[in-house]
């Protein structure tokens, strides 16, 4: 895939597989393109050449709201929570394309499980919450979406290293309950310690690609 802005090239020519069941890393440092490849795996941004595939199926020429329907979730750098709503609505949010109202119940009980502290929070404004919370708050919507590849965009920006600790607990866990995981980051330890492999992009191209050796 290549995306332009204008006449400035951001990504060119990349490529990337991902295995089921697996995590896969993205590294590399700020403005090297990670974000703007999910965004355009997500059709928040127009490709404009090449074309994404997901289980065979092309996917850069949806909308983004199919491309969730088929199971691809993205969770933005910064997290982009409603911040004005409550802990319990921005979770109910998550599965807005959803119709399954028991499935929904279920899997907002599993998560606060999962999250003790936003069972806690329900009712307060994401706002309120701390940089950990929030983050552990935009997991728990991209959960309630039923991801079978989650995209993660940075989730250690702005956290404690206790808190980037949990972060990669958290991928691990989610992996290992069946969930593809795409995890975008510039701490390359983070990375290195969650995914089987993973690519390194600089200027918005691959320079190295391969197994991660543990």
């Amino acid at each position: 895939m290549t995306k332009f802005f204008g006449c400035l090239v951001a990504v060119y020519r990349f490529y990337m597989q991902i295995f089921e069941g697996n995590i896969t890393g993205l590294i590399g440092p700020n403005g090297a393109g990670k974000s703007t490849i999910l965004r355009t795996v997500s059709r928040l941004k127009p490709l404009t050449s090449g074309n994404i595939f997901f289980r065979d199926k092309r996917i850069n020429n949806m909308d983004t709201p199919q491309i969730v329907k088929l199971g691809v979730v993205h969770i933005p750098e910064g997290r982009r929570l409603f911040p004005y709503l409550s802990v319990l609505a921005n979770l109910k949010l998550g599965a807005s394309l959803r119709k399954d109202k028991a499935g929904i119940n279920r899997d907002i009980n599993e998560i606060m499980e999962r999250f003790p502290v936003l069972r806690t929070r329900r009712n307060q404004k994401a706002v309120t919450l701390s940089g950990g919370e929030q983050q552990m708050l935009a997991i728990g919507r991209g959960l309630m979406a039923k991801p079978a590849l989650l995209m993660l965009d940075e989730p250690s920006i702005g956290l404690s290293p206790l808190m980037v600790i949990n972060v990669a607990r958290i991928a691990k866990d989610i992996n290992q309950r069946g969930v593809t995981v795409l995890l975008v980051e510039q701490n390359v330890s983070l990375a290195f310690g969650v995914a089987e492999r993973g690519y390194a992009l600089q200027v918005g191209r691959v320079i190295l690609e391969g197994a991660f050796e543990k």
